[in-house]
């Protein structure tokens, strides 16, 4: 079973607004609610995959409902932390029409207590030999900085594969751990070694350098420049990305983690799990919203 965890789940509310003007009326030609936060899109992708997964975090207040029921409508299960006060955070992401970009407005979300963590912690010790366990986005307000290194440590020693998908001193503080997976993309890579864009060359050489402070294997996604996997056989593994139109960056990170977890849970091999991996962050990316497990399949041959 792949339990993910979303501290800081999310409604994104994504809109189209041909040639939007900031301070004026504008209106919108194409929208969709997405039920977000990277945890929640791994688990979403992962159903679709066919691999078994549980949505873990904490929502708030009505909005935090409508993203527990919409999930469990599409038959995703859950078993998130309902917490008293606050509401689950709406992101609302503009589109502009005519190569006007996009415009992103995310909430903070919901204070969460100490004790809603514990009880998170709880739930956490029902893991054990053969499970995986995906920590991935930023803290809510309430939650130490250190709390990615406590929910490894929690899990430390029960033969859980551990997953971390986030950025800066996040994902500094849980090498240490050993992580089975991390994912960056080059844009944070860049940022966590203090430069401002990465050569391929340059993207290993760091990649390199976190697999020394202890995460087995790094994959990096470059957007349209494809990804590299370099995993603890010390293979370095580099895919393109297949002909199509890139319509949405949303999710296609979380993607991209849950189709690598996907082919490695049905292979146990590096190179099918990135092939993979790279179906389901390309086929994202050309749809949109989070891809489905046959669109993923479809683009499969391609690597």
């Amino acid at each position: 079973m792949v339990y993910t965890v979303t501290l800081n789940p999310a409604l994104d509310y994504e809109v189209l607004v041909d040639g939007f003007r900031a301070g004026e009326l504008n209106r919108t030609s194409w929208e969709h609610m997405h039920f977000g936060g990277k945890g929640v899109n791994v688990s979403t992708v992962l159903h679709g995959l066919g691999v078994g997964t549980t949505a873990l975090g904490f929502v708030a207040g009505f909005t935090g409902k409508a993203l527990e029921d919409g999930l469990k409508a599409r038959g995703i299960p859950t078993d998130f932390i309902r917490l008293e006060e606050g509401l689950t955070r709406v992101n609302v992401k503009i589109c502009s029409g005519g190569g006007g970009g996009e415009t992103e407005i995310n909430s903070q979300g919901p204070a969460i207590p100490p004790a809603a963590l514990e009880a998170l912690l709880q739930k956490l010790d029902r893991l054990g030999a053969g499970d995986v366990l995906v920590l991935a986005g930023s803290l809510p307000a309430g939650l130490p900085s250190n709390v990615y290194q406590t929910i490894l440590d929690r899990v430390e020693g029960r033969g859980v594969l551990t997953v971390v998908d986030a950025a800066r001193d996040l994902l500094k503080g849980v090498l240490s751990r050993r992580p089975f997976l991390i994912k960056p993309n080059s844009a944070e890579l860049a940022e966590l070694f203090g430069k401002g864009s990465l050569t391929e060359e340059e993207v290993l050489a760091c990649a390199g350098s976190l697999q020394k402070q202890g995460a087995r294997n790094i994959l990096v996604s470059m957007a349209g420049d494809g990804s590299v996997l370099l995993d603890e056989t010390g293979a370095a593994r580099r895919l393109g990305v297949p002909p199509g139109t890139a319509r949405n960056s949303v999710g296609a990170g979380d993607s991209m983690v849950a189709g690598f977890l996907a082919g490695w849970l049905e292979t146990r091999d590096y190179a099918a799990a990135h092939r993979m991996g790279a179906a389901a962050g390309s086929a994202t990316a050309f749809s949109n919203g989070l891809a489905s497990g046959e669109e993923i399949r479809t683009l499969l041959p391609l690597f």
